[in-house]
């Protein structure tokens, strides 16, 4: 049908639909069923544009959920069809780095032993590193998580995933409970950056509590895990990256980051975002 529309102006109609074997009257009751309004024209372009503006990496639940706060209401049912006739689908792929390199140190008991739970912030700290590969070369995520809401309290970038990356981070993580008596436990794998002096030296001087992963076993990290799966989901595989250089990268990351704290609904917070979640409760970021 969009094919006759398309050359009627240069052809007869009757010479079209005869060409193509087409009866009158079919051309004409598909033609005027296209033209009856379609009621979810204004909620198409509000899911693509929350889509677009989330990093294209909200599912049928966060984009309803989203529609909510705008006082837009559709079932799941039809957030999952206008999402599917609109083309909007969340890319997935994985690739674990590891910092494994034997155990040069004691090991601290894992205090963590799978319950990343808490009950208020600051109870317990996540901790491991990622790599990402883009054509420019190598870079590296050092983040603290906080398990009562998966707040990223701080986070480190670099192109070397060594001492000052992850003394870094925890410095800055530091800071954000100078002030109070909180004393978070720090769960980390068996990576050689967390038995170097400075993390070491870091620990004890801010009286933190270390916990450790099991050897070779992801799971016991599984939450901080689950961070970076979802950062690279979201953010990383669906680009191109060919023309972005360190510096660029890094600034994309970092703003992924913010935007993930301030803005990024979680539907187990209530759809609200980690700092909407505390600032609901009362509670400084």
């Amino acid at each position: 049908m969009s094919l006759v529309d398309a050359l009627k102006q240069t052809y007869a109609l009757p010479d079209l639909l005869s060409e193509l074997d087409l009866a009158r009257s079919s051309y004409f009751y598909h033609r005027a069923r296209l033209q009856v309004s379609d009621k979810y024209a204004a909620a198409r372009g509000a899911i693509t544009e929350i889509f677009d503006l989330n990093y294209r990496c909200y599912g049928y639940r966060r984009i309803q959920a989203a529609l909510g706060r705008q006082d837009v209401f559709l079932s799941e049912k039809v957030v999952r069809r206008l999402m599917r006739q609109e083309s909007l689908s969340v890319t997935t792929k994985r690739r674990r780095y590891g910092s494994y390199q034997g155990e040069i140190s004691p090991a601290p008991e894992n205090l963590i032993n799978r319950d990343f739970r808490a009950n208020a912030p600051n109870k317990k700290w996540l901790t491991d590193i990622t790599e990402f590969q883009i054509p420019a070369g190598k870079v590296y995520l050092s983040p603290v998580i906080d398990c009562f809401d998966g707040l990223v309290v701080s986070w480190s970038i670099g192109t070397h995933p060594d001492a000052e990356l992850v003394n870094t981070m925890l410095d800055a993580a530091v800071e954000t409970v100078a002030d109070s008596v909180d004393r978070p436990v720090v769960h980390s794998d068996r990576g050689a950056h967390y038995r170097w002096p400075g993390w070491l030296s870091r620990i004890g001087d801010a009286k933190l509590i270390r916990s450790m992963s099991r050897k070779g076993c992801s799971p016991d990290n599984a939450a901080c895990e689950g961070f970076f799966g979802r950062l690279k989901t979201e953010l990383f595989y669906p680009r191109n990256w060919q023309a972005t250089t360190i510096e660029q990268f890094i600034e994309v990351v970092g703003s992924y980051i913010r935007w993930y704290n301030d803005k990024r609904i979680k539907l187990s917070l209530g759809s609200l975002s980690p700092s909407e979640y505390r600032e609901r409760l009362g509670i400084g970021t």
